[in-house]
């Protein structure tokens, strides 16, 4: 298979085009641009690829709607302001059961904030972010690699579970350039029952997230919720990193997880057993196989790009079976593998665990 080197947006764009996705809606915002920029090339190229530079967020998610609700793959990007602004849209795609890809390359905040990679956007995400009881799968990749890989598995998931998809990733993500193998595309599965195609012979379909009547909108939420704990007991992905003799295990994820594995390099050669837990499904969260690390390893500890969101689902999956630390870089700051070496040295003692937060 052929290796090629490109910029972390661009990988997403073109492994969309590959799985099957024929319609793009989005709006410019730093640091995803050349997602909009490659796709309004890319999908020209294709046989009903269409593109869409919205008037704004909101207009691109809803238009998202109306593609994913005929059937076509369907996916918009944008950054965290621009995500906000989506939120409404995206509920509305879980209330309907429709499947999209959504893509945020994460940025500094809250507010406008800047331009430089965070993960500020952790609880947001994982927690859906819009109103309602509803979930989105999230997907968080730590190389262009999986970038591919899962931007192509996010469009299988949407379809399988008629449910949006999240790539949560950030700024530095999608500017590094990085050698990627595409891997070939499953073929599509997806009934043409559940696909609108206008006026026809037959009785009418139709999709609606108006339910009115209290009762049928319980229902429908109880039948959201089945499915969330299918998602859940199924779909789980991690990767652990020299776990094996690991005294100490830090858990991170997506750019902090590559950080991690820099760190863990240094400690190991200044005699320290340390080893990564690294979520891949931030929703849902690998509790289980987290919660078994911890039968065994008696200190964590938690390293994000922002004050402390992912923690908490830490704690949650330990249950207070082992010491947790912290140290995040919030607002936009990118730690180096030295620092975080230097962060385990002061806060652990072979004796005592972690003895400290920063």
């Amino acid at each position: 298979m052929t290796k090629v080197l490109m910029q972390g947006n661009k990988v997403i764009a073109e492994a969309a085009v590959r799985a099957g996705c024929r319609f793009y809606a989005g709006y410019p915002i730093t640091p995803q641009n050349e997602i909009p920029e490659y796709m309004s090339e890319r999908l020209r190229q294709v046989e009903g690829g269409v593109f869409v530079q919205s008037e704004s967020e909101v207009a691109a998610i809803h238009m998202v709607i109306g593609a994913s609700a005929t059937g076509t793959r369907s996916m918009t990007s944008s950054s965290s302001p621009g995500i906000s602004l989506k939120q409404e849209g995206i509920s509305s795609l879980a209330a309907c059961q429709l499947p999209a890809v959504i893509v945020n390359m994460m940025r500094g905040g809250p507010g406008l904030g800047n331009i430089a990679p965070s993960q500020g956007d952790y609880f947001q995400a994982t927690r859906g972010g819009g109103h309602g009881d509803y979930r989105v799968i999230v997907l968080g990749p730590d190389t262009s690699q999986e970038l591919a890989d899962l931007t192509m598995d996010a469009f299988d998931l949407a379809d399988r579970y008629r449910s949006p998809v999240m790539i949560l990733a950030d700024g530095m993500m999608g500017q590094m350039m990085e050698p990627v193998v595409f891997k070939e595309p499953k073929p599509r599965v997806y009934p043409e029952s559940l696909m609108l195609r206008g006026a026809g012979a037959g009785k009418s379909k139709f999709i609606r997230g108006l339910i009115l009547d209290a009762l049928e909108m319980e229902e429908h939420n109880w039948t959201l919720d089945r499915k969330y704990q299918v998602i859940a007991r199924n779909e789980t992905r991690c990767e652990q990193f020299r776990t094996e003799d690991a005294e100490l295990i830090l858990v991170a994820y997506g750019t902090g997880a590559r950080i991690a594995k820099g760190a863990i390099k240094r400690l190991r050669e200044a005699g320290l057993k340390v080893g990564l837990f690294r979520p891949i499904t931030l929703w849902p969260f690998p509790t289980n196989e987290l919660r078994e690390l911890a039968q065994r390893v008696e200190n964590f500890l938690v390293f994000e790009l922002s004050t402390g969101q992912m923690l908490e689902d830490v704690r949650l999956a330990i249950q207070g079976c082992a010491r947790i630390g912290f140290h995040g870089r919030p607002g936009g700051i990118v730690s180096t593998p030295a620092e975080l070496s230097n962060v385990v040295m002061r806060q652990y003692d072979r004796k005592q665990g972690i003895t400290e937060n920063y």
